[in-house]
């Protein structure tokens, strides 16, 4: 169905009950959205988000704790001998269609429908070549030739013969695998043998090797696209006996999907909020910094966080589930103090050497700047109590190797003036100014997104992690829809801005922990066959 875009200009001068028409209203109230959030919102489009300040890259040793081998095995065996006792979940954002990872597949498609010869695009693409020269390399392979011969077409026969529109076809749409409409969870990554097997499949892998409690259960969250869970569901059902049997573990799996109190409005490019055919405002998926508000429902002790296409066959894993519990048994001993020392300041005001310990493990152990902390110990006792009492996070560190994408940096708040550790996007960083410009030259670490957070207080309660999000961080991004330009808001990222206020400790972890696939042809990486 075509939808047709007509605009509005909004009189943010207006009362809400003349913005917005009942249907409006009935609208926003079933999202959970106000008028005023719509007003603010808004506002963004027509200010923009300000930009960060960057003080200086996180590096080995100021901000990036790098661990030998034996400090690495030790925290590990501590995060086995601790979490028994502890509520674990392996959160998995999965939400998204893999269209993007075959944005390739459909350009080399489009020239092959516009008649250009094959000879001429294996020349002008070299991705292209690769692709259709490794074709059979793909764990996927197999399911696409079965594909094709039930409707009595030979792939191998096909492929030989440069004859490429119907492999591309059969591989993207729904006469064959549908790969451009499903999400990467359910896309083949991995062959061995002649077994193959999902991205989804390899995260059940792995959550049985670091994520099972002292039962033998691995509580899994998966947040998908509604228009997914269908499958994904019937996909969990047709392996989970065999992994259960295989690894000894009982699943236990969650869904959610981002809530529709996080949509934003999109608007035109002089920021008139766009309407429907059937009048109705346009609303956008808020982007992956919703996903918080999933995040703030769960209710366990350690939360892992890895991204869905972010996975290795079973001979890489060993160094990911070492380097996975080692920063889990790092966040266990931190908390520990953490706790330990909440304690203290609940019975009364620390006093000179035991204040200047507290006070050197928020700097050291925390990265907490010094500048927080009077020297007065009963002053600084209250500050050492709203600094130690928040969400934690540890999180795994890779040297950048030339990948796209966010990275560790300290932050110095332009109102405070004081520093933290904050993950960072290129998209918040003024790259005009020579200076910010310097600074992520010398960056030398890149953000792999492999956390692990603690969400309980010392008393065993749960934050509410909205109280540490930064509501002046987010992304305004343009994108065609309709034939049209629009403009959408995405909410402060999951680990950018979205845990801006938590207590931070980064730590270098090998690069081989890390091996995305964001385009097809990265499944021919030498990790992923």
């Amino acid at each position: 169905m075509v939808m047709v875009l007509l605009y509005l200009r909004i009189d943010l001068s207006e009362k809400p009950r003349n913005m917005f028409t009942d249907q409006d209203l009935l609208m926003l109230e079933n999202k959970g959205l106000s008028p005023d959030d719509i007003r603010n919102q808004i506002a963004f489009f027509e200010s923009g988000f300000p930009l960060l300040k960057l003080d200086r890259p996180a590096t080995s040793g100021d901000g990036i704790m790098c661990l030998d081998k034996k400090t690495v095995h030790e925290l590990s065996k501590y995060y086995d001998e601790e979490s028994d006792e502890l509520r674990l979940v392996k959160f998995v954002p999965a939400s998204g269609a893999a269209t993007r990872m075959f944005k390739d597949v459909f350009l080399w498609r489009d020239l092959l429908m516009s008649g250009i010869d094959i000879k001429t695009l294996i020349v002008s693409k070299p991705e292209a070549a690769k692709f259709f020269e490794r074709l059979r390399d793909f764990a996927f392979w197999d399911e696409l030739v079965l594909a094709m011969d039930k409707d009595d077409l030979d792939a191998a026969y096909l492929l030989e013969n440069k004859n490429y529109l119907p492999l591309i076809d059969y591989l993207l749409f729904d006469a064959g695998l549908e790969y451009a409409y499903l999400p990467k969870a359910l896309i083949t990554f991995h062959r061995y043998g002649s077994i193959t097997r999902t991205s989804l499949e390899e995260h059940l892998v792995e959550g049985a090797c670091f994520a099972r409690d002292k039962t033998g259960q691995v509580n899994l969250h998966f947040t998908l696209s509604p228009e997914h869970i269908g499958r994904f569901k019937s996909k969990i059902e047709q392996v989970r006996e065999n992994y259960e049997k295989k690894y000894m573990a009982r699943y236990q799996l969650e869904y959610s999907v981002q809530k529709p109190s996080t949509d934003t409005i999109a608007v035109d490019i002089e920021n008139k909020p766009i309407r429907q055919s059937d009048g109705t405002m346009l609303f956008r998926p808020g982007g992956h910094g919703a996903l918080i508000e999933n995040l703030n429902e769960l209710e366990y002790d350690l939360i892992f966080i890895k991204n869905i296409d972010n996975v290795v066959p079973d001979r890489l894993k060993n160094d990911t589930i070492l380097y996975k519990k080692a920063l889990a048994g790092m966040l266990l001993r931190m908390q520990k103090e953490i706790f330990g020392w909440m304690h203290k300041l609940e019975s009364g005001i620390l006093v000179d050497e035991e204040y200047r310990q507290a006070v050197s493990f928020a700097i050291k152990g925390l990265n907490l700047d010094a500048e927080l902390f009077p020297r007065d110990a009963s002053l600084g006792c209250s500050v050492l109590k709203s600094m130690f009492n928040r969400p934690l996070r540890v999180c795994g560190m890779v040297k950048n190797e030339g990948e796209p994408g966010g990275g560790p940096f300290w932050v110095r708040d332009t109102g405070t003036g004081k520093c933290s550790l904050q993950i960072v996007e290129m998209s918040q960083i003024d790259l005009d100014n020579k200076d910010q410009a310097a600074i992520v030259s010398n960056a030398t670490h890149f953000n792999p997104v492999d956390l692990v957070c603690g969400t309980f207080d010392y008393k065993g309660e749960k934050f509410d992690l909205h109280d540490f999000i930064d509501p002046n961080t987010g992304f305004i991004s343009e994108k065609s829809q309709g034939g049209q330009l629009i403009k959408a808001f995405e909410r402060p990222g999951l680990w950018n801005g979205a845990m801006a206020g938590w207590n931070t400790v980064f730590i270098e972890v090998p690069l081989i922990t890390f091996n995305p696939v964001k385009t097809i042809n990265d499944l021919l990486r030498e990790q992923h066959q």
